[in-house]
């Protein structure tokens, strides 16, 4: 939804827009070399076509401006980390009431005693003063708003406070009933002549006001949030001086009214303060120059606005606002940068308004110095206390973006590579090369904008991350060997070569990295697609077509790599260290506190019943687990016609009980594998195939076994499991779902195309093994061995804890109950997988004595046990490059 607003504001008009302020008090049309006649060939601005006509300028010609209207809340991420930081305050406030016990308790003497000295007049004044004024002062502050009409920050400010009211409550209830007494102890007192009554945990009026003064916005009125705070000091010391509360319940009460009200701000979002496109013009007027019109442009990268401004005499201009909420967006993601690349690799944000507006000014300026082509700064202004402006003389053109192929030619990019030489020469980062910053003018000649992000002084490194990133921009678009031939012929062999050390995904932007995902996954797609109807009408072979396959999935940064060592075959190779903190070792560190907190609190000496164990069953359950990782390298060896060192593959089996952790253990255990393979020197899509085809086998392996399995205990057990007619109705309710699939349109669609792909990969693996029947055997005997080892661990730990169940019952319970536990996606089934084993003994007559303690004994081995080993394992094959 857009609208024109129009305004009249005179020359000497006093409205929002300061005199802080650098530009001419008459912009000459001529200033800047880069400002042509849009021509009309193709590359006059699209931008431009949307302007509204420009109206005769008259002696009091009125302001139109044509933007989207701005939402009026805004969630800020500031906000959204003072509620966290205020959450873990409070829970810190928890944790010392129940480990400082004697710290908190001498506080708490120490004040008494010398409360007791303060005089009793005095104290009374005090606490009568207070009283009032902590209401009196909020009172007085909401009906100063009211009277300026600002009711929307005193509505937040009751809702915030109504909160903060509640949670109060709750803290008190939580408290009085079911806290720790060390917490009860260190947030309550007994109240002297009142019957031992305690104390509030939270001062149900206190918290609120903090809340209420907190969501108002008091931060940018000194005097009442100086007033305010006096008065809450006042009643809390009263308070304290009292006894009528203790240093840690005064402490949570702050938490909580701060953490209820950032918390409120986050959710309903600020009054959003941003200018409109009504204030920009004021301020251009402020700075000497006559608009007429403003139309908003697309936003620059950073979610910066740009107005498109016409003038009554001058040319058209390119104006960009910064303001805090600008500066705000993205501060995750940003934070997530700093934290995981090495400073050089990402560029630090300006701590403040002016800091911004200071380093973008600067970049202009040495940009213009340095002779590259790029907009011209022509001013820059404050726009009130939080937001600024920067007036730059607009260039017509299109972004390389907007470009197709054949208008993407060679003189254009040797243009815009010139640009680039020019700015390293004088030692500055564009940091930004990508599409939507490449301005293309004519034919032959492009521009650089979006420099805001710049460096000034910038090292080798960030140079020649800027060359990377401007190869992998155009190979994106041209592909990877005119984007390499065009750079050689400006830069020179060596400077590209350079740059071959960072062309991987870290150091790119982000827009880039999500191209060159989707780019990669297009072109393997496509060449699967394709692979299919070949083989279908013969014109390939099953090997010709995995081959095309391997080939499309290259991913393009290969390519300009391949590119570049034709060029220079003396180029460096190995990748420049950008990161200082990998994903998989800040994961490997959260896996490792998540293992020690959960095996801490889940497995305890006291439900294992130790005393109680029979150690020769706990023997056999032990080997059994340890029998299960030979089984299932056997069963991934047997599904691979390559030769894999038997070891290795062991280990990496119990890799993966580590990589468990993170991950539900069908999926960690499916990447696990499937990495392994590639790394043993198997193609990416028939190591795919491999490990589809074991777990395939797997799935109809574990049905034949369920259902022999249940047919036997059955026979056993006279009926009384019952588990024959489960198994008959399970496999009665799977022929129902295949005859729903096979009737609905859409679901048998769905399987159709999961069953192409499924024959296409896994069909042919399965043929050529069909050639090597020892690997048959070996896959599916590890497959049989497997469910055997986890099933015999179980047998012997329920054995272990005196027990009694057939060994064809225990398999069934495993076989059903296992997975109907895995199917919730938990870190290694942990929860979901216990209850149901447990439940499952239970109905098949194990006592809940014996039971319980069983399923942690057989989940301490075959889960717990393994960790560190798995880790260990892990790293050494990390190491040794075979993960």
């Amino acid at each position: 939804m857009t609208g024109t607003a129009d305004v009249n504001v005179d020359k000497g008009s006093d409205e929002s827009a300061t005199d802080n302020a650098a530009g001419p008090e008459h912009p000459d049309p001529d200033a800047v070399s880069l400002h042509k006649t849009p021509r009309q060939n193709g590359f006059e601005s699209h931008r431009r076509k949307d302007l509204p006509p420009s109206p005769e300028p008259t002696g009091d010609h009125p302001l139109a401006v044509d933007e989207p209207l701005l939402p009026p809340r805004a969630h800020r991420p500031s906000d959204l980390l003072r509620f966290i930081a205020g959450v873990l305050g409070i829970i810190a406030v928890f944790v010392l009431a129940q480990v400082a016990v004697a710290t908190t308790t001498g506080i708490g003497n120490d004040i008494k005693i010398n409360a007791d000295k303060v005089p009793g007049l005095l104290s009374t004044i005090a606490a009568l003063v207070s009283s009032v004024a902590v209401l009196a002062v909020p009172l007085a502050f909401a009906v100063e708003r009211l009277i300026k009409r600002d009711g929307l920050r005193v509505a937040d400010g009751v809702l915030a406070s109504v909160l903060a009211y509640g949670v109060s409550l709750g803290i008190d209830w939580w408290v009085a009933a079911g806290a720790p007494d060390a917490v009860r102890d260190a947030l309550t007192q007994l109240r002297d002549g009142a019957g031992g009554t305690l104390t509030d945990p939270v001062h149900g009026y206190l918290a609120p006001v903090i809340a209420y003064m907190t969501a108002v916005g008091m931060s940018s009125r000194p005097r009442w949030r100086v007033a305010l705070w006096i008065v809450v000091v006042l009643s809390g010391t009263t308070e304290l001086i009292s006894g009528y509360t203790t240093p840690l319940s005064l402490l949570l009460t702050v938490l909580i009214g701060w953490s209820v009200a950032y918390g409120t701000l986050y959710a309903i979002g600020s009054p959003n303060i941003r200018p409109t496109g009504k204030t920009l013009l004021i301020g251009l007027r402020k700075v000497g120059f006559s608009p007429s019109t403003a139309h908003r442009a697309p936003d620059a990268p950073g979610d910066t606005r740009r107005y498109l401004v016409t003038q009554q005499d001058g040319p058209l201009l390119d104006v960009h606002i910064i303001d805090r909420e600008q500066q705000a967006s993205g501060f995750f993601y940003r934070a997530w940068r700093r934290l995981r690349l090495r400073s050089v690799a990402v560029r630090r944000s300006p701590q403040s308004l002016r800091q911004a507006l200071e380093q973008e000014a600067l970049i202009a300026y040495a940009a213009a110095a340095s002779g590259a082509r790029a907009p011209q700064l022509v001013a820059t202004s404050e726009l009130g206390p939080d937001a600024a402006i920067l007036v730059y003389q607009n260039v017509f053109g299109r972004t390389l973006d907007e470009l197709t192929e054949e208008e993407i030619t060679d003189d254009v990019m040797a243009s815009l590579w010139e640009s680039v030489g020019a700015l390293h020469e004088r030692r500055i980062a564009h940091r930004r090369l990508t599409g939507e910053s490449l301005l293309v003018m004519d034919e032959k000649t492009g521009c650089l904008v979006n420099l805001s992000g710049g460096d000034i002084a910038a090292g080798d490194l960030t140079l020649r991350i800027d060359v990377a990133q401007l190869l992998t921009t155009f190979a994106l678009r041209i592909g990877p060997q005119r984007a390499v031939s065009v750079a050689n012929a400006v830069l020179g062999p060596e400077r590209v070569a350079a740059a071959l050390p960072l062309l991987q995904p870290v150091g790119l932007s982000r827009s880039t990295r999500i191209d060159l995902q989707r780019m990669t996954k297009e072109r393997k797609a496509a060449a699967q697609a394709l692979a299919l109807e070949q083989v279908a009408a013969g014109e390939r072979t099953q090997e010709q077509a995995e081959e095309d396959i391997a080939v499309a999935g290259e991913d393009l940064l290969s390519r300009i790599r391949g590119q570049i060592l034709q060029i220079a075959p003396e180029a460096p190779m190995a990748p420049a260290k950008l990161e200082r903190l990998k994903p998989k070792t800040l994961i490997m560190v959260i896996a490792l506190t998540f293992a020690a907190y959960l095996a801490l609190t889940t497995i305890q000496p006291g439900q294992l019943k130790l005393s109680q164990m029979d150690w020769a069953w706990a023997s056999v359950a032990l080997l059994a687990a340890a029998a299960s990782y030979v089984a299932a390298a056997m069963s991934l060896t047997g599904f691979v016609p390559e030769r894999l060192p038997f070891k290795r593959t062991v280990a990496a089996q119990l890799a993966g009980s580590f990589v468990k952790l993170v991950a539900p253990a069908a999926i960690g255990g499916i990447a696990l594998n499937t990495r392994y393979l590639q790394k043993s020197g198997i193609r990416p899509g028939q190591a795919v195939a491999s490990v589809g085809a074991s777990q395939l086998a797997g799935l109809a392996g574990h049905l034949l076994l369920l259902f022999g399995f249940g047919l036997i205990t059955g026979t056993q057990t006279n009926g009384d499991l019952g588990a024959s007619r489960a198994v008959i109705i399970g496999v009665l309710t799977a022929a129902v779902l295949a005859l729903v699939v096979a009737a609905v349109a859409p679901l048998r669609r769905f399987v159709v195309t999961r069953v192409r792909s499924l024959f296409f990969g896994v069909v042919p693996r399965m043929l050529d093994l069909m050639q090597t029947p020892s690997k048959l055997v070996s896959g599916f005997g590890g497959i049989l061995l497997l469910t055997l080892s986890f099933t015999s661990c179980l047998y012997a730990s329920v054995q272990a804890f005196g027990g009694s169940m057939t060994f064809s019952a225990v398999a069934v319970v495993f076989l059903t109950a296992n997975a109907a536990g895995s199917a919730i996606p938990t870190p290694g089934g942990i929860g979901p997988v216990e209850i149901a084993l447990i439940g499952a003994l239970t109905v098949g007559n194990v006592p809940p004595s014996a039971a319980t303690p069983a399923v942690f004994l057989y989940r301490l081995l075959t889960f717990w046990l393994p960790v560190l080993p798995g880790w260990i394992s892990y790293n050494v094959l990390q190491r040794k490059g075979a993960l």
